[in-house]
């Protein structure tokens, strides 16, 4: 078993805001209306142009264990922020570098560790309140659209996403597929749509486009594991 490496106090810091700075570095440049792009390697297929802040963090790996270490807790904090909100994952970044370069730098110089975590989060209480004072509702189409537009990078996309939202409703689903064409398309589907197939080609009712259409069908819901025909049986 390999021996593990340690690191203290300043030497160890060092490593971690290394790590941290090369992390943020390659993902900052994509925040905001005029971010940049970040092409990533891949070992199957072509390359990945990309502008989203987790998805580049995810590809990033140090060979140094410290410095990887502190891209690992840029990785995280990006990560929690895309499954509470989906998106600001750049901004998360940001922010995060620069706490830690001011944490570090107030530990340098002698500060408490732990009043300056009680301080940060005192802080983000209260910019938490000002940023709900000043954040606005997003209903109408044409902000959709905005915030669309401006997350996608393509005004086209946006207007889309818009107008999908637009249809649907707040309790629509919107689903989003790879095309096979060079065109966006729309497909709205009323009702509920389940990916599945007929069971049986003795359903099929329009043999010449392989559907089977069915009018006031009944509908069985059961919480049991169906793995047979049979186990139907005994309901009809």
């Amino acid at each position: 078993m390999p021996a593990k490496k340690l690191a203290y106090s300043e030497d160890a810091r060092k490593l971690l805001r290394s790590g941290i700075d090369t992390l943020a570095d390659s993902v900052k440049i994509t925040l905001g209306p005029r971010g940049r792009n970040v092409v990533l390697d891949k070992k199957f297929g072509p390359p990945q142009v990309c502008s989203d802040g987790v998805t580049i963090a995810k590809e990033i790996e140090l060979p140094d264990a410290f410095e990887n270490m502190g891209a690992q807790l840029l990785k995280e904090a990006a990560t929690k922020t895309n499954d509470a909100a989906g998106d600001g994952t750049t901004t998360s970044i940001v922010l995060s570098q620069a706490i830690i370069h001011e944490g570090f730098k107030n530990v340098t110089a002698g500060a408490n560790p732990m009043a300056i975590k009680r301080g940060i989060e005192r802080a983000v209480g209260q910019v938490v309140i000002e940023l709900q004072s000043m954040s606005q509702p997003v209903e109408t189409r044409e902000r959709i659209g905005q915030v669309a537009s401006l997350s996608a990078h393509e005004d086209a996309i946006g207007e889309t996403i818009a107008e999908a939202m637009e249809k649907v409703g707040k309790d629509g689903v919107i689903t989003v597929e790879e095309s096979r064409g060079l065109t966006d398309e729309i497909e709205y589907v009323e009702g509920m749509q389940v990916d599945r197939g007929y069971i049986s080609p003795y359903f099929i009712t329009n043999s010449d486009r392989m559907e089977s259409a069915v009018d006031d069908p009944y509908v069985i819901i059961t919480d049991k594991k169906i793995s047979a025909v049979a186990d139907l049986v005994p309901a009809l």
